[in-house]
């Protein structure tokens, strides 16, 4: 995971290619002589790290705060360091819409436009005309395997709104108190929040998974 960061951010810096920026917030406390970290269920997404997207001309510490206010209602979590960053690539015909737009019915703005995208949505390619991509957004009952598409949106969208690269930026808070577990309503959902021992923790939802093991065997970070 780390080569392939490095090989992106390379080609980055050759290129022009847009890059959507990521933060992704490790909560911690010590209870006894253990560390926890903090976690959300998502009722339809698994379990998961408070995470989302910067905003445009944000600063990335004020994302971090801004993400963990929302996503767990927490107003005293501290910045105990900035860990680090990687780029990651989306999958084959999988783009970010990179800023809020319209979607056209024809690849025209003087088309009809009832829905919109806001910045951050992944979205699937279908085609492209007339520096317009045609986009599809579905949302599954369930994430990943879910049964059945519950709702969809599919348009036009200008190219110059699509990204295909995100830098996900990693940071470590830390709460010397806080209840046991709680729940937080956020982006039209019901989080449930709980503390887990860091080092013997429920299984949580790729790729998320992932973003711990590089920050702890890539980044060589030790959240003690």
């Amino acid at each position: 995971m780390k080569a392939e960061s490095f090989r992106l951010r390379e080609i980055v810096m050759r290129s022009i290619e847009q890059v959507m920026e990521k933060v992704t917030i490790f909560i911690t406390r010590k209870k006894d002589s253990r560390i926890e970290l903090l976690l959300l269920r998502h009722p339809y997404a698994g379990i998961q790290f408070p995470a989302g997207t910067v905003e445009e001309d944000e600063d990335l510490d004020d994302a971090a705060k801004r993400e963990i206010y929302e996503e767990t209602g927490l107003k005293d979590a501290a910045l105990k360091s900035y860990i680090g960053s990687m780029y990651e690539k989306l999958p084959e015909h999988v783009c970010i819409i990179s800023q809020k737009t319209k979607v056209y019915a024809r690849p025209d703005e003087s088309s009809f436009d009832w829905a919109e995208f806001r910045r951050g949505t992944w979205v699937k390619e279908i085609r492209k005309k007339n520096e317009f991509t045609q986009v599809l957004y579905e949302e599954k009952d369930t994430y990943p395997e879910g049964k059945y598409i519950t709702y969809s949106i599919m348009g036009w969208v200008r190219d110059e709104f699509l990204c295909r690269i995100q830098r996900r930026h990693f940071f470590h808070f830390t709460v010397e108190w806080a209840e046991e577990k709680w729940t937080q309503f956020s982006d039209s959902h019901q989080f449930e929040l709980f503390w887990s021992p860091l080092y013997s923790r429920p299984e949580i939802i790729k790729p998320q998974t992932l973003w711990l093991e590089y920050v702890r065997n890539e980044l060589k970070y030790n959240f003690g």
